[in-house]
């Protein structure tokens, strides 16, 4: 099997490791490294094909989750597939892992195991109360390749859902988030069959999750995404927040980067962590 998170490793035995060269860019992430370390003891690394920043989301919150998301619970959960599918028939051209020409029956029928796999997954792990019990399970889970992919499909899906969503609601005259306008107004997805297309099928195969995208995985999860940006360092992005106005009850994951593409890990907080 291949690990798909790493063990702990110390964060500043990593940084010297990673970065021991004098170039202004080697010092910054130094010193990057030396600020997450005043709040973090450890790093994981995180497998770096395309769906880090989906892995390495998923796999904080999991690791943290005492309780199953609201959203989790509804009835309507479960039916999503078949909901959108009635209402957008463009839905049919979702690629599932890899495996092409499926009838729409299959598409919404194998959508619909992934979120059924999410839920029970989510549940059973936030039931665990042990922190070494839960961490375990986490380390499973992330070692089983079918199921670990299956839940980053429902993560996608979940994407969609919320895009769609969110699209409705500004065409409706409602008010939106200020990333809504963003992810909308790109030649590559001004509408939610574009964004599908262009960005959501591609995600885990040719590309990662772009910085918009990162606003989006946020909201369908209902978490806020704090970053450790380290080539910013000593800017006032350095440390980002996805949604930078996140709602009060939102939990939090916290994850680092050097360069916006590949999301490393932070564990063991040194000290109680607030935003």
């Amino acid at each position: 099997y291949k690990l798909s998170v790493a063990p702990e490793m110390d964060i500043m035995e990593y940084c010297r490791k990673e970065w021991r060269g004098h170039t202004p860019v080697a010092k910054r992430m130094r010193k990057g490294y030396e600020a997450v370390a005043q709040k973090f003891a450890s790093i994981r690394r995180v497998r770096g094909d395309n769906y880090c920043a989906l892995r390495a989301t998923l796999f904080q919150a999991l690791s943290q989750a005492t309780q199953l998301p609201s959203w989790l619970q509804s009835e309507d959960f479960i039916m999503l597939p078949e909901n959108l599918l009635s209402k957008y028939d463009w839905i049919k051209q979702w690629q599932l892992k890899q495996k092409l020409g499926r009838k729409m029956g299959e598409i919404s029928d194998e959508i619909k195991e992934y979120l059924i796999l999410l839920r029970k997954k989510w549940k059973n792990i936030s039931e665990i109360k042990g922190p070494i019990e839960k961490q375990e399970a986490c380390d499973k889970l992330f070692k089983n390749e079918e199921e670990e992919y299956s839940l980053y499909e429902a993560l996608k899906f979940l994407m969609l859902n919320t895009a769609i969503e969110l699209y409705n609601d500004d065409k409706n005259g409602r008010r939106v988030p200020v990333f809504s306008w963003l992810l909308f107004a790109r030649d590559t997805s001004s509408n939610p069959c574009q964004l599908m297309h262009n960005h959501l099928n591609h995600i885990g195969h040719s590309g990662g999750l772009e910085q918009v995208e990162m606003f989006l995985l946020a909201y369908a999860l209902q978490y806020s995404i704090q970053v450790y940006r380290l080539y910013k360092y000593s800017t006032d992005e350095f440390i980002t927040l996805y949604p930078n106005d996140p709602e009060e009850d939102w939990p939090v994951v916290t994850l680092i980067t050097e360069d916006d593409r590949h999301y490393n890990i932070p564990v063991g907080m040194c000290q109680e962590t607030m935003l």
